[in-house]
Parts: C-alpha cells; structure tokens; sequence
C-alpha cells in the first residue's frame, strides 16, 4: 500500500475520498495525527499530515518514529513524502518542483532509529542511495504523463529547524554539496529503511535560501504562502498520478 505523508502547505488532501480516520497507537508515542485511509482516483492510499492537521508541530518536535511505525502497521510499504525546501542551487527558484537523490543531514537531539539499545539487536542500515530509486522513477514518469517539469536529483540538506538559516549557513551547506535546504528529510527517511519501506521524496521550493535570489537580505516569510498555495496544487496532480502508476 502507498502512504503519503503531507508536510508545509499540504496538510490535507483535495483529491482524497476519506473513507475514515484512525488513531494508531505505537511503542514510539502518538503520531503525528490520525492515519486518514481513502482512495484516489479509486486506489487505496493511507495519509498523514506530518505537522498535525492544524500544522501546530514544529519539525525538531514531529515524532517521526511514530509516523513511520504508524503507516508500517497498517501495511504501508512505500512512502511518498511531500517536504518543503528552501533552493540553494540557481536552477531552484521558488514554485519548483525537485525530486531529491541524496541528503545530508545536520539535525541533532532527534530520536532517529528504533534500534536504540534495550532488548533490541544493534541494526546498521546500508543508506548509500537515500531514497528508493523505483519510487523516484515512478514520480518522474508520472510528472511526464501530466506535463509536470520535475527537477531530477539534488543533495536535501535536512537542518534542525525551527528557524530559518544564515546566509553563511546557506554558504557553508553549499560548500558540502547541498542545492536544497529543508527540516523534515531526516530521521524519515532513514526510519523508513530501517523498516524496510521505500521511501522518495518531492519537495516543492518555497522560497530562495538565505543570501540567494529573492532571499539576498531577507526571507520574505509572508510570500511563501503564496507560491506554496499555487505550487502545491501542482504537487496534489502529480500525487495523484503517481497513485495510479503505483497501483498499475
């Protein structure tokens, strides 16, 4: 079964037909929200909206372990993730669609394996390609059916959040690789795999990161609305035929 999880500017789903909502209980604490189950276009899709439906939980603050064992328990096996970020690269400008291949992650304090002592085994992970690359081939070839321009590939750089980088911070994720700068990529990405899910990405630019483009001297925070508001119904019709390339 396919799991979306919803992040800034998605926390529901207009083209979702809700057939019901469920509170899951885990050993991790209480997700982010109720799982919604319904279907698109007449497939099954389970969703969560990552920040709560009233977009109240701050990144540092989601507790991913629950939202990843969550849909896990409920028979998801592929996630696809909807994240906003901030372009670093010049080809990012705000209103862009990119389907990350790699991540650096620079978050801390985040309770990010569920291999963490106890009775459970020591679990090393082979995380040397982040996101599944048959999800990310399903994405591209379901923006192609649509006339959707989806950038293929780029570093996410997952920060702690919640407040907005420094130019130099920009500067210096650059330096390591970074074209996008986000807060959610990390440790979901990394928990999907551990329980063997497949997991992709696509993450709407926002806004220019700190020190680039429109963002020079200042993030202007209150335009951001906006092009998510226009950029995230593109994002619903890609989802939407990236359901139906998932079920065919």
């Amino acid at each position: 079964m396919l799991g979306i999880i919803g992040g800034t500017g998605l926390t529901k789903l207009a083209n979702l037909k809700i057939k019901r909502r469920q509170i899951i209980r885990t050993p991790y604490g209480e997700p982010s929200g109720p799982l919604t189950y319904g279907d698109i276009c007449g497939y099954e899709v389970i969703f969560l909206p990552r920040h709560g439906h009233g977009h109240t939980i701050p990144p540092h603050v989601v507790n991913y372990r629950a939202n990843i064992w969550a849909l896990h328990s409920e028979g998801v096996r592929n996630i696809v993730s909807v994240a906003s970020v901030g372009g670093i690269h010049p080809s990012l400008n705000p209103g862009v669609i990119a389907l990350p291949d790699q991540i650096l992650d620079y978050t801390h304090g985040r309770k990010n394996t569920f291999y963490d002592g106890g009775d459970l085994p020591v679990k090393h992970i082979d995380f040397t390609l982040p996101y599944c690359s048959r999800l990310r081939e399903l994405c591209l070839e379901a923006a192609q059916n649509i006339g959707e321009s989806l950038v293929d590939g780029g570093v996410y750089a997952c920060v702690q959040g919640p407040r907005l980088e420094t130019a130099a911070e920009i500067n210096r994720l650059e330096g390591d690789g970074a074209t996008m700068v986000g807060m959610t990529g990390m440790p979901e990405a990394a928990l999907a795999r551990e329980l063997d899910m497949s997991y992709a990405a696509i993450c709407p630019v926002a806004n220019h990161a700190a020190g680039r483009g429109t963002s020079l001297h200042r993030i202007q925070y209150e335009d951001m609305g906006e092009v998510l508001s226009e950029t995230m119904q593109r994002v619903r019709n890609l989802i939407e035929r990236v359901v139906v390339g998932h079920a065919c």
